[in-house]
């Protein structure tokens, strides 16, 4: 599998594997049949949060950390792997927030889950507007220093409050943010709807990750399915022209190349410019499997074209 800087110091695989599910829905030994698979495949990019895990209604955490601080463990295959992880939500006993104390706690409770003395990728998660971008970078920064934590990411943040943070990182000769994830698939939300507090990439936010070389991971990029499953509906926030002109243009390339839906998506993300690294995920081998055959499916110049053009008088 082909990887893809992120910032100085780590080289990520082209698909990121996300495990917010590991260690709760999905079971201990299917969640160490997805990551033996996925490794063995080539990938080395690992996706979790301090928050993810539920316990009934409850946002307890730590599950999905815990089960890989285990096989991490338990494969004793810690180097070679980028292990990224999140602060910035709540979950049970921790409040929503990027301040220094608790980017600094946060990181420490992570570490132990995760059984590891550094966190490759860090993410502040969420855009804290109660914190000042500096604090949040200074905390960020005194981990870097500490030899806690690599490269640090944002997630779910507008374009202008990342150049902004970019400059205060800059200014103060900090390490900036050296990637962003980000809600991304094929279809684009309707104007003026929102995912909260999610946040969506658009055209501001590629444009931001060109200029800077920030690299963009897509979350969600598959839509749980929508693009192939028709038990799945896509969200009322893609409804309209636009998705009906480039669902259209999406399923004439999918017949011209041979491939499904789900592999045309992926592959016009890693086909795009800047490229984008799919975070994917699911509860079956066979899913990934899919999923991966998009590293070989080339698209044409003019298919990619014919993708990004499509729905665009829709929306004029």
């Amino acid at each position: 599998m082909k990887t893809i800087s992120l910032g100085n110091h780590l080289q990520g695989s082209i698909f990121c594997l996300g495990t917010l599910r590991f260690g709760w829905t999905v079971s201990k030994e299917r969640s160490y049949q997805i990551l033996d698979y996925y490794v063995e495949a080539g990938g080395t990019f690992l996706d979790t949060a301090n928050i993810y895990g539920k316990r009934g209604t409850e946002r307890i955490g730590g599950l999905s950390e815990n089960l890989l601080g285990e096989w991490l463990a338990d494969r004793k295959n810690r180097d070679g792997l980028v292990i990224a992880t999140k602060v910035g939500f709540d979950y049970t006993g921790t409040q929503a927030g990027l301040s220094s104390r608790q980017v600094i706690e946060e990181c420490d409770k992570s570490l132990k889950r995760l059984q590891t003395d550094v966190i490759d990728l860090y993410y502040a998660h969420l855009d804290d507007r109660k914190t000042p971008l500096e604090e949040t970078a200074e905390a960020f920064q005194r981990l870097i220093q500490s030899g806690k934590v690599k490269e640090i990411g944002a997630s779910n943040f507008s374009a202008w409050r990342l150049a902004e943070a970019r400059f205060i990182s800059q200014f103060k000769g900090w390490t900036p943010y050296c990637c962003i994830q980000q809600r991304h698939t094929y279809l684009r939300p309707r104007l003026g709807t929102t995912f909260s507090p999610q946040v969506a990439a658009n055209d501001e936010l590629i444009d931001y990750c060109a200029a800077s070389g920030a690299a963009l991971l897509a979350y969600s990029p598959l839509l749980s399915g929508a693009y192939t499953r028709s038990d799945r509906s896509f969200a009322p926030q893609y409804a309209g022209p636009d998705s009906d002109a480039r669902l259209a243009a999406l399923h004439q390339v999918a017949n011209e190349v041979g491939a499904t839906p789900n592999q045309v998506v992926l592959a016009w993300m890693l086909q795009s410019t800047p490229p984008v690294i799919p975070l994917v995920t699911g509860s079956s081998l066979d899913q990934l499997k899919e999923n991966f055959k998009a590293q070989d499916l080339h698209l044409s110049v003019e298919q990619v074209s014919l993708l990004n053009q499509a729905g665009q008088s829709e929306t004029a």
